[in-house]
């Protein structure tokens, strides 16, 4: 099906004529000085929105009503460079991809092509629970490794555990005692070609019962597209009953790579730094998802402090489904042994992330996360 275009121009008069000679159909073209009138200009909506933001201080109001009103419709930006405010608000707004000077019709189609086809897939298979730490030593890491070998544990499990960590030192492997001679970076490198054969000589068996995609032992030195990263959940998706990650919570391009995920789990304590960047977190996940596959869990969890957990999931705008007591000689003890502390293990602190664990996998999250949604590289860009 041939995707139909308008294009917003700006003091370029010769976008739409570059398009067209690139083999798009577009529709109609605006001037950018009528933007205020945007909505009314359209009578149907197209299929893809171009608009060509050069010269402008920042990412035209418009745009966003726009594309709240006809959330179908696409949009692709056209920027003089890649400037990190303009591609924040332009990833908050919807939009998924941005074209930079200097580019030929050949690139915007290329961007086209992204948005409208072979970038939309229906997402189908096990569970996808993902961890992302409000801020470094919360104990991310820790809780998914020990969420993946709770549910390991369970009749007829197939779980494996994804350290994104590409750019960055991930501990994954070490908490699970693991040495892998391949890492996340080999899959991401290798994405269209991962089957279930090329995978299982990627990861690493551990002692729960589970697999293991590490992150590299030398740190990539920039972090990867977001458009990797969510062809490589796809894929893992098809391939295993559970799917658990652990994200980098520095990365936000990673935000957006998240749409496969059946659970978004942010992770909090009851320090009020730590509380105000998870609802900066919660707020712009909630934005890109929705709010039904989102939640927190609260680590080190202490009845008698300040913070509760109801201070908690109201200024984090995010329902809590766990909290964890605080046991640092059992966490050190098992990270030390390169063993979870679920293993085995009947403590309260093992116990509650038991009942974490299935509190996130309940399958029926699942379907909340099969709707079919167009991703393009703007997060990757971050």
């Amino acid at each position: 099906m041939v995707a139909s275009i308008t294009v917003v121009e700006g003091a370029d008069r010769q976008l739409a004529g570059l398009l067209r000679g690139a083999g798009l159909t577009v529709v109609s073209t605006i001037r950018s000085e009528t933007l205020p009138v945007l909505d009314r200009q359209v009578s149907q909506p197209p299929d893809v929105l171009i608009v060509d933001v050069r010269g402008e201080t920042g990412l035209p109001t418009e745009v966003t009503s726009f594309k709240r009103k006809y959330n179908k419709t696409s949009v692709v930006l056209i920027v003089e460079k890649l400037d990190p405010a303009l591609m924040l608000d332009a990833m908050r707004a919807g939009v998924t991809e941005l074209v930079a000077e200097p580019f030929t019709g050949a690139d915007i189609k290329a961007a086209v092509d992204r948005v409208t086809g072979g970038q939309v897939e229906d997402v189908s298979g096990g569970d996808v629970i993902a961890f992302i730490g409000a801020k470094g030593g919360v104990g991310t890491t820790t809780i998914a490794v020990n969420v993946a070998a709770a549910l390991a544990a369970e009749k007829d499990s197939n779980v494996i555990v994804a350290d994104l960590h590409a750019a960055a030192y991930g501990d994954v492997g070490l908490l699970f005692g693991v040495e892998p001679r391949f890492s996340v970076v080999d899959a991401l490198e290798n994405v269209r070609r991962l089957d279930a054969a090329f995978l299982k000589g990627l990861v690493v068996r551990a002692k729960p019962g589970l697999d293991v995609l590490a992150s590299p032992e030398t740190p990539s030195v920039r972090p990867p597209e977001g458009r990797q990263v969510r062809a490589l959940i796809d894929r893992l998706a098809t391939l295993y009953r559970t799917v658990v990650i652990d994200v980098p919570r520095a990365d936000i391009g990673m935000i957006e790579a998240l749409e496969p995920a059946t659970a978004i789990v942010v992770v909090v304590n009851q320090e009020l730094p730590t509380v105000r960047r998870a609802a900066q977190i919660g707020a712009l996940l909630r934005q890109r998802h929705g709010k039904d596959r989102l939640g927190s869990v609260v680590s080190r969890y202490d009845s008698r402090a300040e913070i509760g957990q109801d201070d908690i999931e109201r200024v984090v705008g995010l329902p809590v489904w766990g909290v964890l007591p605080s046991d640092y000689r059992l966490a050190l003890q098992a990270a030390n042994q390169g063993s979870p502390l679920v293993v085995d293990n009947h403590s309260r602190l093992a116990d509650a992330i038991r009942q974490l664990a299935r509190k996130v996998a309940k399958s029926e999250r699942a379907a909340a996360a099969a709707v079919p949604r167009r991703v393009g590289r703007l997060a990757g860009l971050f």
